[in-house]
C-alpha cells in the first residue's frame, strides 16, 4: 500500500512541518506573553460553562 517513496516523502514532510511549527512558535512566543494574558484561565471557564450548560439541557429537556 505504502510505497518506500511516499514512506520517505511523509517522514520528510513530517519533520519540516513539526521543524516549522517550532520555529514559528519560538519566534512568536515573546508577544504570546503580551497579548494572551490568562487565555488559559478563560479557556478552562468557557470549557467549563459548556459543559455544565450541556449536562443541563440534557436534564431540563429530558
Amino acid at each position: 500500500m505504502f510505497t518506500p517513496g511516499r514512506i520517505i516523502f511523509a517522514l520528510i514532510f513530517a519533520l519540516t512541518f513539526i521543524g516549522f511549527m517550532i520555529y514559528s512558535y519560538k519566534k512568536d512566543s515573546k508577544s504570546h506573553d503580551i497579548y494572551y494574558k490568562n487565555t488559559a484561565v478563560k479557556v478552562a471557564i468557557a470549557l467549563v460553562v459548556t459543559i455544565v450548560l450541556l449536562v443541563a439541557s440534557k436534564y431540563v429537556l429530558k
